[in-house]
């Protein structure tokens, strides 16, 4: 296996075009495996994997740095910077976080667990580089629904002032935790329906150069994407599109359910432990708010992206119709809505 030679981004880089998608296949075994007996997110990380093998055999790490949003998809970036063990022997398990964490490794620039945060870090980076009159790149990856969130807009906003190389990489898989909500993701569609050519384009209109990649889980045309915008001289969007739950089936076909699991069975994706017919907080909540919204007109749920956090799954959500809001990963704003 070519995953037992990976101790650090120079492995990677030793790999041909085969073997790093070889590589790949590898990579999400040893997540699966993982994730069906520990638990975590496993939708966001499955559908990482080719991307993360592609940054690191393009890019530099630590030199090139890389802030993976939120972090909850970071766990191929640490399989490929020497801490596979944790992934791959059920005893060390629990010796990495489920995010990134600098206390773990040179890799790992933040510790990170809340959305909508990657673009602004990295623009602190890219300034500081260029304070120092450093080089490198400077990478944030963005997606699951995270440019949404309001912080997200105004790092961009900040970040093509930089006049910089500064690279974005749009994790476009559709969604969120849930659905997504939003103009933004109606661009974004457009964008994937015409090969990113639509004139009506977020990130030009932003100041950004853009690029797009049509399969986002092709390590090769990853490769040829990140190879184009290594080293520019400027802030640069790359959209890549890629599918949730890449490789397990029923992760791709239940998105929502399998953003993050408990233990399962694989074969079934049920619940390693059966919890019965009691219900849960989030169950409590929800059933209750509907009985109100049925009584009153004027009850209405607003949640930021998060809709299964207080019970309202797709059913329930249809169920309430339009007195249920979802505004995406914007926490600001479903306040003061």
């Amino acid at each position: 296996m070519y995953i037992e030679k990976i101790n650090g981004p120079a492995d990677v880089k030793r790999l041909s075009a085969g073997e790093l998608e070889t590589l790949s296949e590898e990579v999400r075994g040893v997540l699966l495996k993982k994730l069906s007996e520990h638990g975590g997110h496993v939708g966001p990380n499955l559908g990482m994997v080719e991307a993360t093998v592609a940054l690191h055999y393009v890019f530099n790490s630590p030199a090139d740095k890389i802030v993976y949003d939120v972090s909850h998809q970071s766990y191929a970036h640490k399989i490929l910077t020497g801490r596979k063990a944790a992934f791959m022997d059920a005893a060390a398990y629990d010796e990495v976080s489920g995010y990134t964490e600098p206390s773990e490794s040179e890799h790992d620039f933040f510790v990170i667990g809340h959305t909508s945060t990657s673009v602004s870090l990295a623009t602190g980076l890219a300034k500081a580089r260029d304070l120092k009159g450093g080089t490198g790149n400077v990478i944030a990856v963005i997606g699951d629904g995270s440019l949404s969130g309001g912080e997200a807009f105004e790092g961009l906003n900040n970040a093509v002032e930089l006049g910089t190389n500064f690279i974005v990489i749009v994790n476009d898989n559709q969604m969120s935790i849930a659905e997504n909500h939003g103009g933004l993701y109606r661009n974004l569609q457009l964008l994937r329906e015409t090969d990113g050519q639509a004139p009506c384009n977020f990130f030009t209109a932003m100041g950004l150069d853009y690029l797009y990649v049509k399969d986002g889980n092709n390590v090769q045309a990853l490769i040829d994407a990140f190879r184009k915008v290594k080293d520019i001289a400027h802030p640069v969007a790359v959209h890549i599109n890629t599918l949730k739950g890449k490789g397990y089936r029923l992760a791709e076909q239940q998105q929502e359910r399998f953003h993050y699991s408990a233990p399962f069975c694989l074969e079934t994706g049920s619940p390693a432990v059966d919890s019965g017919n009691e219900e849960d907080y989030g169950d409590l909540t929800a059933r209750y708010l509907l009985q109100e919204m049925k009584k009153d007109r004027t009850v209405v749920g607003i949640t930021a992206g998060t809709p299964t956090v207080f019970g309202f799954t797709p059913e329930r959500r249809e169920e309430a119709g339009r007195q249920f809001v979802d505004v995406g990963i914007a926490e600001e704003h479903a306040v003061a809505m």
